[in-house]
């Protein structure tokens, strides 16, 4: 089967509100997360069926508890993702963690509108879910150039760029 006929990959995505933010509903962090997903589905070498995927809003002191935990970095940062791979049934799984206060202050003092550093965290936490890291150059640039892309699909300009 070649790339342009692949079905497109069914995906679970549950949403939990620690922190209140009408701003981001479930069906626009659905929308975020589904770009991802096919983007992802498009770009990879090896298929994978679909993906089991939550994400979970926080306040600052749940956000870095959770860096301090697993990170060993004790302060509350914008995005943790817990990918936990592959499932039997071809689908991965993984938990995505965005603290709001971390995410408003960051949009603000980097001059971005809240929305669209919202969608880049959300894209950035579901490749992390499917995969994809940043720790070596290529990987980062990689990552980055798909984060470019689908944001630029959505009409919002590529965030590594200074404003």
């Amino acid at each position: 089967m070649n790339k342009t006929s692949k079905q497109k990959p069914e995906f679970s995505l549950s949403v939990q509100y620690a922190k209140a933010e009408p701003r981001l509903p479930r069906w626009r962090l659905r929308a975020w997360v589904q770009r991802a997903l096919y983007a992802a589905h498009d770009d990879q070498k090896q298929s994978f069926t679909g993906a089991y995927l939550s994400i979970r809003l926080v306040g600052l002191p749940e956000a870095q508890s959770l860096n301090r935990a697993y990170r060993k970095k004790d302060y509350a940062t914008n995005v943790l993702t817990f990918a936990y791979g592959e499932q039997p049934d071809g689908k991965l799984s993984g938990d995505i963690v965005i603290c709001v206060p971390v995410l408003q202050r960051e949009a603000k003092v980097q001059h971005k509108k809240f929305l669209a550093h919202a969608a880049h965290l959300t894209l950035h936490g579901t490749l992390h879910a499917l995969g994809y890291d940043h720790l070596k150059a290529r990987e980062a640039k990689h990552m980055e150039a798909l984060e470019t892309k689908i944001l630029a699909q959505i009409g919002i300009h590529d965030p590594y760029l200074l404003p």
